[in-house]
């Protein structure tokens, strides 16, 4: 039962950049899966006249909050938060679609558990049913020079726990779908702008454990999440302005602060990636049709420049995207 005004137990927040066909099964399995009191935040970013109108017309139930600057995954998210009543906020990404009451018994669970477990996830699958993920590692600077020195891949180390069920405590915070406390959100004050394309969820597990909280996952809850859906499932020009937006971020956040160890980051990463823009160069010449690798090509130079840049992530992302609108036209 949605907005019981007054005593709202959750508020889910979903951003949505103008994509109605991710949009419209996930909203229609909350609507059908979800009994307790919540409201439902949808940020419309970017989105046309014609959608934002049709949107309002068959979804009469939700809050629509228009986004029509350029913006990451926090500030998005964010305009919502800041107006969430709920006293649990449930973050939603909006290529997921439930077949159960997923918000119901993640609100149960965390009721269940001690004070210091602010945050509970679902196990998640891919749309075909395969396994996705349960929960996350903690990501550490260490384990982000090994990443880039492919000596570490999370991705083995979860599939180890692939068919683990029950409830169990988990690293960090998976940010396409989790229930969090919202006065311990709004604490650490939401989401953390400074990122805009990750690693903003990595970031948020980390402040609420130096604060002494913990994350839990129940796998007997599960959720659809048809990753990459937002963007498409192909390789997207976009990914020449979130390739280097995301790598700045990540430089920040693993560097926490520290001018050397953000110098060291810098090179171990512009390492890593040279190779593999050497490569890609050498391709691009036999293969000059090939859109794929073009892509895959600028990205992979954008991210270098943006180890050596002063620009924030935001603004990375400005400034390539600018530069495909302008190519595109």
């Amino acid at each position: 039962m949605e907005n019981s005004k007054n005593n709202i137990d959750v508020s889910i927040v979903i951003v949505c950049m103008n994509n109605l066909k991710n949009l419209y099964p996930c909203l229609e399995s909350i609507r059908k899966y979800t009994n307790t009191s919540y409201e439902c935040l949808v940020v419309a970013y970017l989105f046309t006249k014609n959608n934002i109108k049709q949107v309002k017309e068959n979804f009469p139930w939700v809050t629509f909050i228009e986004s029509n600057e350029i913006r990451g995954f926090s500030e998005n998210n964010n305009l919502a938060l800041r107006q969430a009543k709920g006293k649990y906020c449930f973050v939603l990404n909006d290529d997921t679609e439930m077949k159960m009451p997923v918000i119901d018994k993640l609100l149960a669970t965390i009721k269940k558990l001690p004070n210091d477990v602010a945050v509970v996830s679902p196990r998640s699958v891919f749309g075909d049913g395969s396994f996705q993920s349960n929960g996350r590692t903690v990501h550490t600077t260490w384990k982000y020079i090994l990443t880039l020195l492919h000596l570490y891949d999370e991705k083995k180390e979860l599939w180890k726990i692939r068919d683990k069920r029950g409830l169990f405590e988990t690293g960090d915070i998976v940010g396409a779908f989790f229930l969090i406390k919202t006065d311990l959100f709004r604490k650490v004050g939401f989401f953390d702008e400074r990122f805009f394309f990750c690693p903003e969820d990595i970031a948020l597990g980390y402040e609420l454990r130096k604060l002494g909280y913990r994350h839990f996952v129940n796998a007997d809850i599960e959720i659809i999440h048809y990753e990459g859906m937002s963007g498409g499932q192909s390789v997207s020009w976009i990914k020449i302005a979130t390739a280097p937006a995301g790598t700045r971020g990540s430089l920040i956040f693993f560097s926490h602060n520290n001018k050397l160890l953000y110098a060291l980051l810098s090179l171990i990463k512009v390492c890593s990636l040279f190779p593999k823009f050497v490569y890609l160069t050498i391709k691009s010449m036999f293969l000059a049709d090939d859109i794929k690798t073009k892509i895959v090509l600028q990205s992979c130079k954008n991210s270098m420049i943006a180890c050596i840049t002063t620009m924030t992530p935001k603004q990375l992302f400005t400034h390539y995207y600018d530069q495909i609108n302008t190519s595109m036209h």
